[in-house]
């Protein structure tokens, strides 16, 4: 969604004072009036030297907009005893400092950094009504398509299937004592009917995840778990609770609410669906061969399933485009509008995109048993020649430069290379396959030769790493500032511009 970068908006209110709505919080200092709920706070350490870089806060407007806020460390003991989640307040001067661009829970550019002169104050009985939470909800196909990009912080919303390997058709015991030593509880979750998902809850969000469970009489059944990251661990999806996280179940909010009576449908109709729950079958991602995977999408009971697939390249199918120009934001198609490029995807925050060019070749492959056709998608055609179809793309025109903004690009000499190459494939059939629309199948991952589920000491090593990176990424935009005079000189002169890699770079590709 566009939004205005400067200006001031006009408070509801009988006050003549104008209050800023979130929509026009620009980047630089602000001497202005914000009002807000705060919905969640949370100390952001550094796991490695365990020192406090300051406090992050998650706020919303009476327009419904969520911004992210921040506190540096010298300055959390003048506003923290004024502050509880849920409460609403007004913020009297501040910097508008540029969101990180990794692991955000917020869509907007900017962060409320509290500044110098900055004043905060609790408003009782205010006639203006505040939503109480926003949240961001992601697919497994969305989880899936952003995993390991170390981007924005998404929600999952679904039903338990097992809680640390037990079933939930008999109370799970939680054993306090272990958590206390593995800080950590496994989930696994299904969003509505989609795969099942491996969920890591850690430290602070295992700890609330255990008293909300043992809070309710019966077992509760809905999950909502903010804030998660994607990691790919032993060749399969996981989430992972972040910082940020909080962790909701039945009856707790809204959306549990309506997703628990959506489930309680379900069960009444199919009641064996609760009997699914066993770890190795909602866990494991099937081996088939090519033939075994057309014999699959010929069956009336076949749903929407990822399996390994390992398989020859024989050719790279010429006379059909090999890239499409997606959403810079959520990576769907974009299409051409009036005056710029439009994301296809009715759930994208982005109105209008730059766009960049992403892998879709396809490509011929064969193995012991039958010939067939994958489509490379993303990060998969990435991993199979090194090179992002953005680079590929704008190179071309680079060197072919009397060329016009509509020409397509040929199959390029790094596709090519890959033609007799055999790799394990992890590959997706969906409903276009059942319906017989098409026989070609969706590749989403290369794999290694050989896999391996991940232990402890690997999941332990992966999420000390994604917060390590987290937090670097964070000490970057607001980092703690030397005393109190000089936050808002010292963040005013900090470089906010990046480069991203994958953009493509002549506007010719971007049409």
């Amino acid at each position: 969604m566009a939004m205005k970068r400067n200006g001031k908006s006009p408070a509801s209110s009988e006050s003549d004072e104008s209050v800023m709505f979130f929509r026009d919080v620009s980047l630089g200092p602000h001497e202005t009036r914000l009002r807000f709920r705060l919905i969640h706070f949370w100390e952001a350490q550094n796991p490695v030297k365990k020192t406090l870089i300051g406090l992050e806060m998650l706020l919303i407007d009476e327009q419904g907009t969520v911004i992210q806020g921040f506190i540096p460390p010298g300055r959390i003991k003048k506003y923290l005893p004024e502050m509880k989640r849920g409460s609403v307040y007004e913020l009297i001067n501040f910097y508008g400092s540029k969101n990180k661009p990794m692991y955000r829970v917020a869509d907007h550019i900017a962060t409320v950094s509290f500044a110098w002169n900055s004043e905060l104050s609790v408003l009782h009985d205010i006639p203006i009504p505040f939503d109480e939470d926003r949240f961001r909800m992601h697919s497994y196909e969305d989880f899936e398509a952003n995993c390991d990009l170390k981007g924005d912080l998404y929600d999952v919303l679904g039903h338990m299937k097992l809680v640390d390997g037990q079933a939930l058709t008999e109370r799970p015991t939680i054993d306090e004592a272990k958590l206390a030593t593995t800080r950590h509880i496994m989930v696994h979750v299904q969003s509505h009917e989609g795969p099942v998902m491996k969920l890591y809850l850690w430290d602070q969000a295992a700890t609330d995840f255990c008293k909300k469970f043992k809070s309710y009489e019966n077992t509760p059944t809905v999950l909502l778990v903010t804030a998660v990251n994607t990691k790919r661990l032993g060749g399969n999806l996981a989430l992972s609770s972040m910082s940020p996280t909080r962790v909701f179940m039945d009856y707790d909010v809204q959306p549990t609410i309506d997703y628990f009576a959506w489930y309680v449908t379900l069960l009444s109709s199919n009641p064996e669906i609760a009997k699914q729950v066993s770890a190795e079958v909602v866990t494991k991602r099937e081996t088939m061969t090519i033939s075994d995977i057309f014999s699959y999408m010929t069956l009336e009971s076949a749903k929407d399933a990822f399996f390994e697939c390992t398989a020859t390249i024989d050719d790279v199918v010429h006379g059909s485009a090999w890239y499409y120009i997606a959403c810079t934001g959520c990576h769907s198609k974009a299409t051409k509008g009036a005056n710029s490029l439009i994301c296809t995807n009715p759930r994208c925050v982005k109105d209008t995109t730059a766009g960049v060019a992403q892998y879709r070749a396809k490509i011929s492959v064969y193995d012991s048993s039958e010939q067939g056709f994958f489509v490379l998608l993303g990060d998969a055609g990435f991993q199979l020649t090194g090179r992002h179809a953005s680079e590929l793309v704008s190179s071309y025109f680079e060197a072919n430069k009397d060329k016009g903004p509509d020409h397509e690009v040929p199959v390029p000499e790094a596709l090519i290379s890959i033609v007799g190459q055999t790799h394990k494939f992890c590959v997706k059939v969906t409903d276009h396959n059942f319906s017989g629309n098409t026989r070609a199948i969706t590749v989403t991952k290369i794999l290694p030769p050989e896999t391996s589920s991940p232990t402890k000491g690997s999941v332990d090593n992966a999420i000390a790493a994604t917060s390590m990176e987290a937090v670097q990424t964070g000490s970057e935009v607001c980092g703690p500032s030397k005393s109190r005079g000089d936050s808002a000189d010292e963040e005013s002169k900090r470089t906010f511009d990046s480069v991203d890699p994958e953009k493509v770079k002549r506007a010719r590709c971007e049409k």
